[in-house]
């Protein structure tokens, strides 16, 4: 696979081969350590969203006439095309935009992570590196997904190059998760210092990704539909690859090329509700004020064609294919799994247990508890009683799947990122005192697809119930490291890392995806 995994690196890594549900697949889901099989899983399941396969099914270019195809509408060429774009997997997007369009591409900027041709470089995906003497002028910041100086020249050479366009022009956008803090241009008078205190915070506090893009929309140039205003009367087409449950065009990356459809109303609710209204620099004040009265009112994107190219769901499907070819029935649970991490570990920890007794052949004792927690969960897509039964009828190994992005309220100085919590946490929950039954072996895995986990270089971790018992025996207790939010600490200590994720940045991102692997003893 073009992802290069680095975890479980005391295990043996085996390639993946088709395999089909009661022959080989099935003795090898049987013999084969759940460790590698979940390293195996999480690596083919990045593999199907990286930017360079989804591009190509997305755009086709007619050399002859010189017309550009981007799914079912079609733009004529002549030496009128520009391209920018932002976000954790827009290199490799522009790569592969680059070799498809040729000499048609006149010039293009790009604002990606800090260290990304690098990493890119080592691990040897040479397809996602744009070309010696490109047309594409390539900024990197943001480093640890955080705005800084860096990505915020690069969002004014974004916007500088928009600005020069006419109305025959194309201008092509290439968006992907974390393009929010590739592109900041904080409204003047409020600084990139301020907006980033006031999103910091907000994030400490438990706010969602779509009420932090609402704050950001109001306070940027080029976000809420900015950039799109920009490059206008410009023709625009956005190809976005998704990082946010549902896909809605106008919260990912915070829509630059969507017309917001929020006032300054929306944004004082979210401040009253995280109680940082009060606290306001007096500058983000008079650019809220500002807005409220602007006769202009909201951007207008009639100019503009806009395509999801990729998602969590893609990601899923091909998780769900490469499960069952590992000898599982494999079951989408949900492609919208958001909420409080503690919740969200909680449906885990019990629904292991209910699935663990159905596997086993007793009678769960938590199945209502388990439907209790799934309905406060509210989530639109959730297929649990597919999945049990689905688990009813399996008799053999079971996976479990879902993605989403839930969230972590930060309660100590800890360093962590929500998979690593998430993991830490449904341990927590499958830990001695409520064990799933002892006939089933389980598993569950939480990783990012970008391969950063918050502030850290690991994508995500893997446990077992075990997990506590063997912490406790290295001197390591769950529930002090879970009190700081320290769940990165905790599992680079224990067994030297090996329950970590190591994969590099990826090149693209689509939210995390969660794996839960039952499977009967003997």
């Amino acid at each position: 696979m073009a992802v290069a995994l680095q975890a479980l690196p005391r295990l043996a890594r085996a390639p993946l081969r088709p395999l089909l549900r009661g022959g080989p697949g099935a003795r090898l889901a049987s013999g084969m350590a759940l460790a590698e099989q979940a390293r195996m899983l999480f690596e083919n399941t990045v593999g199907a969203v990286l930017p360079g396969p989804m591009m190509h099914r997305a755009l086709s270019l007619d050399p002859s006439s010189g017309h550009l195809k981007v799914r079912d509408r079609s733009f004529q060429l002549r030496q009128n095309l520009y391209l920018v774009g932002f976000g954790k997997a827009v290199l490799g997007m522009a790569a592969a935009a680059e070799e498809l369009l040729g000499q048609h591409l006149v010039q293009g900027v790009i604002s990606v992570p800090k260290g990304i041709r690098a990493a890119v470089e080592c691990s040897g995906k040479q397809e996602m590196l744009l070309k010696p003497h490109s047309r594409v002028q390539v900024f990197e910041g943001a480093e640890d997904n955080l705005p800084d100086r860096d990505s915020l020249r690069a969002a004014l050479a974004i916007r500088q190059l928009a600005e020069g366009l006419t109305a025959d022009d194309l201008l092509l956008v290439l968006i992907s998760g974390g393009g929010s803090a590739l592109l900041p241009a904080p409204i003047p008078p409020v600084t990139l210092e301020e907006k980033q205190t006031l999103t910091k915070l907000l994030a400490a506090r438990g706010a969602t990704i779509q009420e932090l893009n609402t704050i950001r929309k109001a306070l940027s140039q080029l976000k809420g539909g900015g950039l799109a205003q920009a490059a206008y009367p410009a023709q625009v087409v956005s190809l976005i690859l998704s990082d946010v449950i549902g896909d809605p065009v106008e919260v990912i990356a915070s829509g630059p090329t969507v017309a917001s459809v929020h006032n300054v109303q929306d944004c004082l609710h979210i401040l009253n509700r995280y109680g940082l209204r009060a606290a306001l620099p007096r500058s983000v004040k008079t650019v809220l004020a500002r807005a409220d009265s602007d006769p202009r009112g909201p951007h207008a994107c009639g100019h503009v064609h806009n395509v999801i190219i990729g998602s969590n769901a893609l990601a899923l499907a091909e998780a769900r294919r490469q499960a069952e070819a590992q000898g599982y029935r494999a079951v989408v649970l949900s492609a919208a799994m958001q909420g409080d991490v503690k919740s969200v570990a909680a449906f885990y920890g019990l629904l292991a247990r209910v699935a663990g007794a159905h596997l086993a052949g007793v009678s769960p004792e938590e199945e209502k508890q388990l439907h209790e927690q799934a309905a406060a969960l509210q989530l639109p897509d959730l297929q649990l009683e597919e999945a049990l039964q689905a688990v009813k009828e399996a008799g053999g190994p079971i996976c479990l799947l879902a993605g989403g992005e839930p969230t972590v309220q930060l309660q100590g100085s800890g360093k962590g990122g929500r998979n690593q919590e998430l993991a830490l946490r449904v341990a927590a929950e499958l830990g001695p005192r409520r064990p799933p039954p002892g006939a089933v072996d389980v598993l569950f895995l939480s990783g990012g697809t970008d391969g950063r986990d918050g502030p850290t270089e690991a994508a995500g971790a893997w446990v077992t119930p075990e997990l506590a018992v063997q912490a406790a025996a290295e001197g390591l207790d769950v529930a002090t490291f879970l009190a700081r939010n320290d769940s990165h600490t905790f599992f680079h200590r224990l067994q030297g890392g090996a329950h970590l994720l190591y994969t590099g940045l990826t090149g693209t991102n689509v939210m995390d995806v969660h794996f839960l692997f039952l499977r009967p003893r003997g």
